[in-house]
């Protein structure tokens, strides 16, 4: 059986060990937050829960703001590369589907 912590999307850890591991400010964790950047889980009690995949994340937001990009360019940019996946997916299903065996000589 799988834990928690061997699925990179289990939202298991809070904005303090967040911001100490990646060196960054709790108010930076909650304004990407708030700016719909980066969106953790909550908890019960509504506290924010960041998992493996969010961290890595708010690392590659933290280095584009220091590139000096704002949180509004970078929210774009992810959602523009969502899109790419999903048509690179969808592209990919619609090859499969046309690719016809080979015929074969008699």
């Amino acid at each position: 059986m799988p834990l928690p912590f061997d699925d990179e999307h289990a939202p298991l850890y809070t904005v303090g060990q967040v911001a100490a591991m990646l060196g960054v400010q709790p108010a930076f964790l909650r304004r990407v937050d708030v700016e719909n950047v980066v969106q953790p889980a909550r908890s019960d009690g509504g506290q924010r829960r960041y998992s493996r995949r969010d961290i890595s994340q708010v690392q590659r937001v933290s280095a584009m703001a220091g590139e000096g990009m704002t949180l509004a360019g970078i929210r774009r940019i992810f959602i523009l590369e969502a899109e790419i996946a999903d048509l690179k997916r969808q592209l990919e299903a619609a090859v499969a589907g046309s690719v016809k065996p080979p015929k074969r000589s008699t």
